[in-house]
């Protein structure tokens, strides 16, 4: 078996493991729709720094998760140095669009990563704006937001995460997606802990979301660890890399 089908072979496998949800219990991908994604994962354009994090972010099993398809439209909010932008672009393919949305806050800095992204990949569009009534030129099919929702609850994003959500909500097509990933927090810890430790407590989370109007699909356990106690800063080398993870999958209904 080739790298290439190897590859195909695990991502589809995510079809049937790794996946808890009240509603469903996979995405509703068909046999043989993971090329891409092996494709994607296999860029020559994606450089050696990210490859060496496939193995803790799993990107396969993410992109499965999160539905990502070929043609498709996809926002990636805030997406720094570019790790999911640079999977997302060849995945949805020539005939899609990938977002890169840059909040103000951090524009100076990372409007011009959004830019080298654009430059490598020319079906990326860079975006930069207020988190709270962003838009997009088109109806989207998914919205990617990743190791980032702690943050915009930090007083100096000047962020309502409340109008955020919804302006999520808004931009999805009925029936679009809205992933997020995040550092963990305890039980009960809510959003009190996303500056000085950058974790958020999911529960918490999902109630934010699902008060736009989302409803909760599923959730992936494949980033999860158990040896994390969450109770230390996710840059503390001591579990940099390795913290408990929560995926969460909710969709607009239509």
């Amino acid at each position: 078996m080739t790298p290439r089908s190897n590859l195909a072979a695990l991502a589809f496998a995510v079809l049937a493991v790794g996946v808890a949800s009240p509603t469903v219990a996979v995405a509703p991908l068909q046999d043989g729709a993971v090329a891409h994604i092996a494709a994607a994962i296999e860029d020559p354009r994606r450089p050696a720094e990210d490859v060496a994090r496939d193995g803790l972010r799993k990107p396969a099993e993410m992109l499965i998760f999160g539905e990502v398809l070929p043609g498709q439209r996809i926002a990636d909010i805030r997406p720094e140095e570019g790790y999911f932008t640079r999977l997302f672009a060849p995945a949805v393919g020539d005939n899609g669009r990938v977002y890169a949305f840059v909040p103000t806050r951090t524009a100076t800095r990372e409007t011009p990563l959004a830019e080298a992204l654009a430059a490598a990949f020319s079906n990326v569009t860079p975006l930069a704006g207020a988190l709270d009534s962003m838009t997009f030129p088109e109806p989207l099919d998914a919205v990617f937001m990743v190791q980032e929702y702690h943050d915009f609850h930090i007083p100096g994003f000047n962020t309502d995460v409340a109008l955020m959500n919804r302006a999520v909500f808004n931009a999805l097509k009925p029936g679009g997606v809205y992933i997020v990933i995040d550092h963990s927090g305890r039980p009960g810890t809510g959003a009190s802990e996303v500056q000085t430790l950058h974790r958020i407590d999911g529960d918490f989370l999902k109630a934010e979301v699902e008060a736009a109007g989302f409803v909760f699909e599923a959730e992936s356990e494949l980033l999860r660890n158990p040896g994390d106690d969450r109770t230390i800063n996710v840059f503390d080398e001591a579990i940099r890399g390795r913290t408990d993870q929560f995926v969460y999958r909710f969709r607009k209904p239509g």
